[in-house]
């Protein structure tokens, strides 16, 4: 091998960084340097990952700066798999939005700020102090705020106006929190932070401002009233990056920061609140998936439930320490199956000219690639069997049962129930006898085959969870 995992790393921010700045210097290429670089990204990723395989966890000071003068790179095997699934569905959006934009002014923007946006997350996942968390987050943050303005009209520009305020005051806690860690113990180096923690007043108000801060990131209910506005009026391809990635980035930062930092500080009680909340997302987001009248508002409302199983990992861990690993599985499943059901509701969205889900029936049965795209994804997110999302399900309900905690188990079965009633919701329409719609558009094949492809990527997972979970425990924290 000629490179180690931190070259490759490395590589994985810089190809997307340059990307981004040429895309914006000609527009007009916007297209195919997307695809190129995409593609050149995805090769890193691949790269790290195996480098992690293979050498196991990696970390140094960037510029020649040893930790903690220098910058930290991390690359370990939970930031390997969120650096996977983030070119896997990156991958699959960049060929998707070939065909669903059209407008040359949006494809010059969205490439753009597409590549900046991949490029921060893959330096997020990568990134070992605080700080520099800190200013990779408001780099992904204003990458998908301007994403989601990005079609125009009053309803994405209040959304996304909304969502910017949302992630500022997140951003403004998270930023105090690490003045306070700074101030008390000299160091943003996340390993030295996690070697000297205390369990002091300080620290706790640190931990409750960086969590707090991230949770309003992450759209944790009842902190979620930004996402279904912003996830629903934006395009399908920033619809699908925004709910499958952006909002696993922050939900990431919070499990490093409690595995790695803040592990210390638990009181008693907090794991049962943080669990509270995950189920009340859970039951909540499900109860409006059900009611919505479009579409796009089920996906929306869907994802706000969905996210209420990662914070099942606080109550699990509490029992079971390993849970976490099935928790972040859990997120590789849901995001590949959540991708392709917003990039199935775009494609619908087109074909019909709308998203009334009582008008679309006649639509669905013109495109049968997408609707059984959109089912496959949706058989995940409910849990069924062979798919990602059912072992990752499996996997729930396993630890959970090995630590008795059987009302935990319940609940994951409960959502399961709740996924299953608006996914054959929408697909009911499918086989009705629905109105006719003679205004019909035939929807680009690269983006019925793209849709396909990653919905076959979620049954994928389903004989993949071994795998992940080895190179989980590659892990180069504290478990």
């Amino acid at each position: 091998m000629f490179a180690t995992g931190l070259d490759w790393a490395a590589w994985a921010v810089a190809v997307p960084l340059v990307g981004a700045l040429l895309a914006g210097l000609l527009p007009r290429l916007g297209p195919v340097l997307g695809l190129v670089f995409g593609l050149l990204t995805a090769l890193a990723v691949a790269g790290a990952v195996m480098a992690v395989w293979h050498e196991g966890p990696v970390r140094a000071g960037l510029g020649g700066w040893d930790v903690p003068l220098g910058i930290a790179l991390s690359l370990d095997g939970l930031a390997a798999l969120m650096l996977a699934m983030t070119a896997v569905v990156g991958l699959a959006v960049s060929i998707y939005a070939l065909g669903y934009l059209r407008s040359s002014q949006t494809r010059g923007k969205f490439w753009t700020l597409w590549l900046w946006l991949w490029a921060s997350m893959n330096a997020l996942f990568l990134s070992g102090d605080v700080f520099n968390i800190y200013v990779t987050l408001e780099l992904v943050g204003l990458a998908a705020v301007a994403l989601t303005a990005l079609s125009g009209g009053a309803a994405a520009l209040g959304a996304a106006m909304r969502y910017l305020l949302v992630s500022l005051l997140g951003s403004l806690a998270y930023l105090m929190g690490v003045a306070l860690l700074y101030g008390g113990y000299g160091v943003l180096d996340l390993a030295a932070l996690g070697a000297a923690m205390e369990p002091d007043n300080v620290s706790r108000l640190a931990a409750v401002l960086m969590t707090v801060g991230l949770l309003m990131k992450t759209a944790l209910f009842p902190l979620h009233v930004w996402l279904p506005p912003a996830h629903g009026s934006a395009p399908a391809p920033v619809s699908a990056v925004l709910s499958a990635l952006v909002v696993k980035a922050s939900f990431y930062l919070i499990l490093r920061l409690w595995l790695d930092v803040f592990p210390a500080l638990t009181v008693p009680g907090f794991e049962l609140f943080m669990g509270a909340l995950g189920a009340g997302a859970l039951l909540w987001g499900s109860l409006l998936a059900l009611r919505a009248a479009r579409l796009k508002q089920v996906v929306a409302y869907s994802t706000v439930a969905q996210l209420g199983y990662l914070f099942l990992v606080f109550p699990l861990m509490a029992v079971t320490p390993g849970a976490w690993q099935a928790v972040v599985f859990f997120a590789l499943a849901h995001a590949c199956a959540k991708a392709t059901v917003f990039l199935a509701a775009g494609s619908l969205q087109q074909a019909a000219g709308h998203d009334r889900l009582a008008q679309l029936g006649a639509v669905m049965r013109k495109e049968p690639v997408t609707v059984f795209a959109f089912g496959i994804a949706g058989a995940s997110l409910v849990g069924l069997p062979l798919t990602g999302g059912f072992i990752a399900k499996w996997l729930l309900v396993d630890v959970a049962l090995q630590g008795d905690a059987w009302g935990w188990a319940s609940l994951v079965l409960a959502g399961g129930l709740l996924a299953g009633g608006y996914v054959f919701r929408v697909l009911g329409h499918a086989f009705g006898r629905g109105p006719v719609n003679p205004d019909h558009r035939p929807v680009p094949a690269v983006m019925v085959w793209s849709t396909l492809v990653l919905a076959l990527v979620s049954v994928a997972l389903g004989f993949a969870g071994a795998a992940s979970l080895e190179l989980l425990a590659l892990h180069g924290g504290r478990t």
